[in-house]
């Protein structure tokens, strides 16, 4: 804990009360302030390991949206507890978690809520978040409309755009086919719209969607795209997080580097 506002009251207590007994209440003061503002930022600090299982509750949801849940899901969800490294008991709290958020009925703004309350306004923790999300989203291909609109509804609370959450979904190779507002939910069954893997090349996605701008914007905005983005996704930021959480970032910087660099070579700016 910082002692900023006790030494300073303790120094304005000295001039103001001439001696030291202004120092030991202005002390006392500012202590007490000192404290108040430990107390709210540490429960304003997102905890290790407190999105587990409204985490898991939402990938059981997001699971059994479509009818059934399927061997790839469970897969997919167990593949996620390993890589995070949960201990034995967060392992079990997660299992149960995911067996909640399967049932019936379960309404996903309560795990919603509590990972948007953790995640707080710190995008650097949202979009791990989000990734860990939408690769049960992926887990069997090409997503449903009920599961893509769980997606949305995350990436809302967590303040994460259309177009962020497009380029998120580009680095795993798919885009996004025909428009939708908020609200309306990804898909409706009509034509071609919804995720689809693209034909991916041998240079990973669309440059362009990765970095969430339009293929006609200047060079100007190319670069600011890019290091809002780079910035945001940087590994060092995201704090005390599981190393699969911190690999996911890395992941994420590389392909946002790798999408700068094709963009780079094809218009020829430095």
């Amino acid at each position: 804990m910082k002692y900023t506002y006790t030494i300073l009251f303790a120094a304005v207590g000295f001039f103001l009360g001439r001696g030291m007994t202004g120092v030991v209440i202005g002390a006392i003061i500012g202590f007490a302030l000192d404290n108040l503002n430990f107390t709210q930022r540490r429960e304003a600090a997102p905890e290790s390991g407190g999105y587990v299982v409204p985490l898991f509750q939402l990938l059981g949801a997001v699971a059994k949206s479509d009818g059934r849940v399927s061997e790839a899901e469970i897969a997919t969800a167990e593949r996620i507890m390993t890589r995070m490294g949960l201990a034995n008991g967060q392992r079990q709290a997660a299992i149960s978690a995911f067996n909640t958020g399967k049932q019936p009925e379960f309404d996903v703004t309560t795990p919603i809520n509590a990972l948007r309350q953790w995640a707080g306004l710190r995008r650097d923790h949202a979009f791990p978040l989000l990734d860990v999300v939408i690769e049960t989203v992926l887990a069997e291909g090409s997503p449903s409309p009920e599961k893509m609109s769980i997606l949305r509804q995350l990436a809302f609370a967590l303040r994460i755009s259309d177009m962020e959450l497009m380029a998120l979904m580009a680095m795993k190779g798919y885009v996004w086919q025909g428009a939708g507002a908020r609200g309306q939910g990804y898909g409706t069954g009509h034509g071609n719209n919804g995720y689809v893997p693209p034909q991916r090349n041998a240079q990973g996605p669309d440059p362009y969607t990765v970095l969430g701008i339009a293929r006609d914007a200047d060079d100007r905005a190319i670069k600011r795209a890019y290091r809002k983005l780079i910035s945001e996704h940087h590994p060092d930021r995201l704090g005390d997080l599981p190393e699969d959480m911190r690999k996911r970032a890395e992941s994420r910087a590389s392909e946002i580097n790798a999408a700068y660099e094709r963009i780079k070579a094809e218009r020829g700016f430095k």
